[in-house]
């Protein structure tokens, strides 16, 4: 199916296409959301709200860039949404709103494994994930999209409606700020 007939088959409601869409793109936004939140449980429901943002709003799709930018764009902004929202809860002071169910810090995650990363580089990537995690956002977005989902300058770039030379920015200071922080660690 070419993305013109998935786009109209989208825009005519057709389960089928749907279908098609949330298989094209589920890992892709999951993995995506997962690197931006770290927290397997909130990327997925960052994930579902992607797919039912755009069920919802396909029809305001203009077609001005691709689908699949278009996606990146919705799964970025839900995920730095909800890392902004996290932050707030956490600034406010309210232990209820810190904790979860089971009484661990719901903004913290302890055990952080991405699906793309070798059993035996596990702890590593841990580690590296959360130094990830300590950039600030609009580098850590860009590293994740090229360096996870291993998107182009121009892809990120529109994704972010920036220009290929300010990703280039974001890319080199993240690199620079992550050598410097595990330069600092421990032997």
């Amino acid at each position: 199916m070419t993305e013109q007939e998935l786009l109209s088959g989208l825009r005519n409601g057709e389960e089928l296409a749907f279908k098609e869409l949330v298989s094209l793109f589920q890992d892709r936004v999951f993995n995506t959301a997962l690197g931006l939140i770290q927290h397997h449980t909130e990327a997925e429901d960052i994930a579902q709200e992607v797919f039912i943002q755009v069920y919802r709003s396909i029809q305001q799709f203009k077609g001005e860039s691709l689908l699949s930018t278009w996606i990146y764009r919705i799964t970025v902004t839900k995920s730095l949404d909800h890392l902004r929202s996290r932050k707030r809860k956490k600034r406010s002071g309210l232990l209820s709103s810190l904790f979860g169910h089971d009484n661990k810090p719901v903004y913290e995650p302890e055990d952080f494994n991405h699906p793309g990363v070798q059993k035996e580089k596990k702890e590593e990537a841990a580690l590296l994930f959360k130094l990830i995690d300590q950039l600030p956002e609009s580098q850590r977005t860009a590293f994740i999209l090229n360096k996870v989902e291993d998107l182009s300058y121009r892809e990120i770039a529109e994704i972010l409606n920036s220009s290929e030379s300010a990703v280039d920015s974001l890319l080199q200071r993240a690199k620079q700020t992550l050598r410097k922080k595990i330069n600092e660690l421990p032997p």
